[in-house]
């Protein structure tokens, strides 16, 4: 049976307890990506600043990436430094960086203002760079293959504590930090969650400006709340920073919708909440079994909503969005990699409809003390001819990063 208590910073989680309310540890300092513009104009002038000042502000930061108030040569020497920092205050602090795939792919360790850690992740592929970010510091979903799950809930993140390290990322780019990607065939479909057509769109660019050719400008094109946390379980702090990442400047950092994808274990009136914001993202739901006895096991949130009422709440999702949702399944050897879960999986979608899904086996990476590995190559090939044959799309999730424990299920931001 699963409770709702929170879990002690000091301990891991009981087996199958889940954590909705994050403990309470002192909000984050309010800094200017946590309200929208008019939001901000307001806070100047309680801040005794003109609200045209938030607009210079923001200009800075969400178009040039720029924190510095050296930089910002618009804004009135004379209090110029106080100015920005009361707006743009530290939220993260660079504690590790680790780089994988010939540098390729590069985890950036952060401490926040209250000694808390969260990992984000950073791969360039051949066209576009993908960020894979936190919601969270840990998670309360506690699923026992996940390193990050399996450390318990620290706290959750505010809006631009998550924002911040989109901007953080965009920056590394900038300074030429990244390396090119492996090779011309590194990309595979489908990664990390996105489906071919939902990859493309504008991104971020890390000029600021669009100078020069933007075949060759780096930036960043996709955004996966994959990293640590369960984004619908902090869902207003989550919605900000979607909002965040897609407005337009200097609302926000401009990106396509279409490149942001967001990750639940299914939680879902959180879903159907999601469906009606407006904001075409990308749905993906870590299912990793199709049946109930096993899925309460792998996944602990299906004690409270089962795999059919997930799958429903992701179709109600395509139907609302018109976005194709895609189905995360980690494949575990031995555990949930029989061809006959291939087959029911595929049954169950084709009972909700043809077209509106995509599946993503992802192969387990590998966790301290875990009892579990990924399937035989074999066996993973016949899981997705299974699948194919039922006429569902489907794309083996390439694994970047496990070498620095980078890789999904891996973050638990140790240093």
């Amino acid at each position: 049976m699963t409770t709702d208590l929170p879990a002690p910073s000091s301990s891991r989680p009981a087996p199958g307890a889940l954590t909705f309310t994050a403990p309470r540890r002192g909000k984050a300092p309010q800094h200017l990506a946590d309200l929208d513009l008019a939001g901000r104009k307001a806070w100047a002038q309680e801040l005794g600043i003109p609200g045209f000042r938030a607009d210079q502000v923001s200009r800075h930061y969400f178009e040039r990436l720029v924190a510095d108030p050296a930089q910002m040569t618009d804004l009135p020497k004379a209090g110029r430094e106080e100015l920005v920092s009361g707006l743009l205050p530290t939220l993260l602090t660079p504690v590790r960086t680790l780089t994988a795939d010939g540098g390729a792919t590069i985890k950036q360790v952060h401490r926040l203002h209250d000694g808390a850690m969260v990992e984000s992740v950073l791969m360039r592929y051949t066209g576009r760079v993908t960020m894979c970010i936190s919601s969270q510091a840990g998670c309360g979903m506690n699923c026992p293959f996940c390193a990050t799950g399996q450390a318990g809930l620290t706290r959750n993140l505010s809006t631009a504590e998550i924002v911040e390290q989109v901007v953080a990322a965009a920056r590394t780019l900038r300074h030429g930090d990244l390396a090119e990607a492996p090779g011309e065939d590194a990309a595979p479909a489908g990664e990390l969650g996105a489906p071919p057509e939902q990859q493309d769109g504008p991104g971020l660019q890390v000029d600021g400006h669009g100078v020069g050719d933007a075949r060759e400008a780096l930036r960043v094109s996709n955004v996966v709340f994959m990293g640590m946390g369960e984004a619908l379980a902090n869902y207003k702090a989550a919605i900000g920073a979607i909002r965040r990442l897609v407005d337009p400047s200097p609302e926000g950092l401009g990106m396509s919708a279409r490149g942001v994808t967001m990750s639940t274990v299914g939680l879902v009136p959180a879903i159907d909440k999601l469906g009606r914001e407006g904001i075409p993202v990308t749905l993906a739901l870590s299912l990793h079994a199709p049946d109930d006895e096993l899925r309460d096991e792998l996944v602990p949130i299906n004690t409270r909503w089962k795999v059919d009422e997930a799958l429903d709440a992701a179709r109600r999702y395509f139907d609302t969005t018109g976005r194709r949702v895609s189905i995360e399944y980690a494949l575990i050897r031995d555990i949930n990699d029989h061809a006959w879960r291939a087959d029911l999986l595929g049954e169950k979608l084709n009972a909700r409809g043809r077209g509106w899904v995509h599946v993503n086996p992802i192969p387990l990476n590998p966790t301290p003390g875990s009892k579990w590995t990924a399937s035989r190559r074999g066996v993973e090939q016949q899981f997705v001819e299974r699948l194919l044959a039922h006429g569902i799309p489907t794309t083996v999730r390439d694994t970047r990063g496990s070498e620095i424990d980078g890789a999904c299920g891996q973050l638990a931001a140790t240093v």
